[in-house]
């Protein structure tokens, strides 16, 4: 089984890969890892910066190690929001079917809320290194943008609305495998 997570920065994707490796003991893999390998190494000219690009240039590569892992029916967690919302064109029904699919977004009142303890709690899984450009303003522009992006691909997004503990367990409790 092959889970895929993705949403918004800040959204808690990490937070929940976390959390359903220790449920599911499901190995997971962070794009975001994956990203700062390459820039680091040297393999690509993009910056962290680039997130369009960057999409286009990591998803081929994730893409391909999902295949990988459903053809040697091994499970893994990908997590991170180099996820195109067309995702799904890029798989053949054989591999669709071992896939779930979790888009995390929150929405303009739960920020407008919540978001000194957004911004407190943004280091909880992850240290986040120069973290402080984002506003609410930003944040809200970076949700809507995976809300309406992800529904007009068809696909479900879980909306963060008034309890984000609560949110994150009801994804948990729901029988994914």
């Amino acid at each position: 089984m092959i889970i895929l997570i993705t949403g918004a920065s800040h959204t808690g994707k990490t937070l929940l890969a976390q959390r359903m490796l220790e449920r599911y003991k499901y190995p997971y893999l962070s794009i975001d890892h994956l990203k700062m390998g390459l820039i680091r190494s040297g393999n690509t000219k993009l910056t962290p910066k680039d997130d369009e690009a960057l999409t286009e240039y990591l998803w081929p590569i994730v893409r391909e190690m999902i295949k990988t892992a459903i053809e040697n029916r091994q499970n893994l967690i990908v997590e991170g929001c180099y996820i195109p919302f067309e995702w799904r064109q890029d798989f053949g029904e054989q591999y669709l079917v071992s896939i779930k699919f979790v888009c995390l977004a929150m929405t303009e009142a739960f920020i407008d809320n919540h978001f000194d303890t957004i911004k407190n709690h943004s280091s909880d899984i992850e240290t986040r290194l120069n973290d402080m450009d984002y506003t609410p303003d930003s944040l809200k522009e970076d949700n809507l943008y995976y809300i309406n992006g992800f529904i007009q691909s068809g696909e479900l997004v879980t909306l963060i609305e008034t309890d984000y503990e609560e949110t994150i367990k009801s994804i948990l409790e729901k029988k994914i495998i």
